[in-house]
């Protein structure tokens, strides 16, 4: 240590250390952010000003200018349906699977037998949601659901949905409360196949606060619903955020406008609109996410 000191090599302090360790474990991501992503993401905000026509003697690239932000925001049938489809649904469901996924995790982190088997089932949906098997999934699978609904498993999903609508204004429920539990319901499938990540994100956090914590707020008297909202819920909020985050991204990562920009650029070879929708797109994510992490990350506990 002296012979370091004199060779003019402090020792870094536990902040800094956290900070160059941060660095390392992020220098991959940025490795590949800026080899492979940062010059095909310029390219392609460059063809979004642009028209792109292919002939003998390569790829013509003219400036148009708004041009294609014009055509897919005023002239393109499906793209603007499409886009608020799909916020709609971000803001549905975005909040169940977050919800879901907590109170899955509490459940799971209860000691019973099969606590390993349960977890494995509900992460079953993040491999089945993945390369082959889930083109497989999108195809048969969810066919085969679909004709299931159409008989006698819709009529079963309807009637279930009835009666807790029914069962909920009864008991004096708000109508618009309602409506978003019994769609809830009717998504259940999407909303399961949606959150194993968030569960093991959850599971995780759960797992890391101190038992001593509630071993005192028993001795004090707290029951387990006071200790879920006054130890559990602030502990795990960060994760919450996290969880968000990540959900938010995932439910636009795969929908029908993601289908619309793809069959645009390489079915219909229109590369100028189809990155001015994508660049769009992008934009309204990212606004999303920046209100959304504005208003929870001031709710957010972290504890040193």
């Amino acid at each position: 240590m002296k012979s370091l000191t004199k060779l003019g090599m402090k020792q870094r302090t536990y902040a800094e250390q956290k900070a160059l360790w941060g660095f390392v474990y992020v220098l991959p991501w940025l490795l590949g952010f800026v080899f492979f992503f940062f010059i095909p993401l310029l390219s392609s905000l460059r063809y979004s000003f642009s028209t792109i026509k292919a002939n003998a003697e390569g790829i013509t690239i003219t400036f148009s200018g708004w041009k294609n932000y014009v055509e897919a925001l005023t002239v393109n049938a499906t793209f603007n349906r499409i886009l608020t489809e799909a916020i709609v649904n971000m803001v549905v469901n975005v909040p169940l699977i977050v919800i879901f996924s907590l109170f899955l995790a509490v459940l799971l982190n209860q000691k019973f037998f099969g606590r390993s088997v349960a977890r494995s089932i509900f992460f079953l949906p993040v491999i089945l949601a993945s390369g082959i098997i889930m083109t497989l999934e999108s195809t048969s699978l969810i066919q085969a659901v679909n004709e299931q609904n159409a008989g006698s498993g819709g009529v079963m999903n309807a009637l279930g949905s009835f009666e807790l609508a029914k069962m909920m204004l009864q008991a004096g429920v708000s109508e618009t409360i309602v409506n978003y539990l019994t769609g809830a319901v009717d998504r259940i499938y999407q909303i399961v196949s949606q959150s194993g990540v968030q569960i093991l994100i959850f599971l995780a956090g759960i797992q890391t606060i101190s038992p001593q914590l509630y071993e005192a707020s028993k001795i004090e008297g707290a029951t387990g619903y006071e200790a879920f909202w006054k130890i559990t819920f602030p502990m795990v909020s960060p994760l919450i955020l996290v969880n968000m985050i990540y959900t938010i991204i995932d439910s636009f990562s795969r929908n029908a406008l993601t289908d619309l920009i793809r069959d645009t650029g390489f079915v219909k070879f229109n590369f100028g609109l189809s990155s001015a929708m994508a660049w769009i797109y992008f934009l309204a994510i990212a606004v999303i996410l920046l209100i959304s992490s504005y208003f929870i990350s001031k709710k957010v506990f972290y504890h040193e």
